[in-house]
């Protein structure tokens, strides 16, 4: 019997780990469930930044992606499921998918954070699916750090890590899509 090779038995491993990360992403489908998490992550960021806070009270909307898990050999994926807010009214749910290419390797687990600065931004995310380009940068948020959102097309991104290890290079967007409460 043949033994695998090591060139074979890593990337598959890898892009096992890959589906398990992402499946963790959206693994939680009751809205009561997100509801709550996106709560917790809206805690967690104000918490330690009270720039980001602001964002919150000022923005005409925002999506909380409360759990989004990334994994990567080469290869990246991502996914995640969140709560849309209008002038702070839940309005909604969204799911958050992305795939990107690059020197990646490893898994993350990290709340996203879309703020909307303008009406017309949010009606854009809220036609159906909306997709983010790769040259929109999102602001990492560390411990005791401050930054400033950038924003772009009136839309500003804010990412805080949770857990994992990730390194590398890539190039990739996200893809949208919203469910209006009924």
């Amino acid at each position: 019997m043949k033994t695998i090779n090591k060139k074979v038995l890593i990337p598959m491993l890898m892009s096992i780990m890959v589906l398990l990360l992402v499946s963790c992403g959206s693994s939680q489908n009751t809205s009561g469930d997100i509801m709550a998490d996106s709560r917790d992550a809206k805690a967690t960021i104000t918490k330690n930044h009270p720039n980001i806070a602001e964002l919150f009270d000022n923005s005409v909307g925002y999506a909380i992606f409360p759990n989004v898990g990334k994994g990567a050999y080469i290869i990246g994926a991502a996914s995640g499921n969140g709560t849309v807010y209008e002038n702070g009214t839940l309005i909604g749910y969204s799911s958050l998918k992305q795939v990107d290419v690059g020197l990646q390797v490893g898994g993350k687990a990290y709340i996203e954070v879309i703020f909307f600065q303008t009406q017309d931004a949010l009606n854009r995310f809220k036609s159906g699916s909306y997709e983010l380009s790769g040259n929109v940068s999102a602001v990492l948020l560390e411990e005791g750090v401050s930054r400033d959102v950038e924003f772009r097309d009136g839309v500003g991104v804010v990412t805080k890590p949770k857990a994992g290890a990730m390194a590398g290079i890539s190039v990739g967007g996200q893809k949208f899509e919203f469910n209006a409460i009924q």
